[in-house]
């Protein structure tokens, strides 16, 4: 049977033709030549040089940020910027940025690390609940009338 059905497959592969026709176009389609009828725009600008500072010290939310930055007419960037992580420490970042090099940045960590013990802020509002023990019997379970199945131990041996 087997080789039956294999003989079937060989047999309908070598029926089948073995190249398609290639597709025909009989479209007479020319595209229309484009040209822009403006110049290609420029986009190399020139640095504009810049400086801004801000920080933010709100001892009430504890928010301490700052953030200060230069640039010269030339592309070259230099900053800084300040920040309170909330485990107590600063974190301030010092960086600079051109074209040539990218962006470099040195990040510096001053204060230590404090990890308070932690204190619900609040008490909970509703005590704890206080079960009454049920108006009705406990059911009691009999042991059953029949007798507890037997199994045999299962035999691993190989039936060869």
């Amino acid at each position: 049977m087997k080789v039956f059905i294999v003989c079937a497959l060989i047999s309908a592969a070598f029926a089948a033709p073995q190249q398609y026709p290639k597709p025909e176009n009989k479209q007479d389609y020319k595209p229309a030549e484009y040209k822009p009828s403006y110049k290609a725009a420029d986009y190399k600008y020139e640095y504009a040089p810049y400086q801004f500072a801000w920080a933010v010290k709100d001892d009430y939310t504890y928010n301490d940020y700052a953030h200060e930055q230069v640039t010269d007419d030339k592309g070259y960037t230099k900053g800084s910027y300040r920040v309170l992580l909330p485990d107590g420490r600063v974190q301030t970042v010092t960086y600079s940025a051109d074209a040539y090099s990218g962006y470099n940045a040195d990040v510096q960590y001053t204060g230590e690390a404090k990890y308070p013990e932690y204190k619900p802020a609040y008490k909970a509002a509703y005590p704890a609940p206080e079960y009454k023990a049920p108006a009705y019997p406990t059911q009691a379970y009999k042991a059953p009338s029949y007798p507890a199945p037997e199994y045999k131990a299962p035999s691993y041996k190989p039936k060869y």
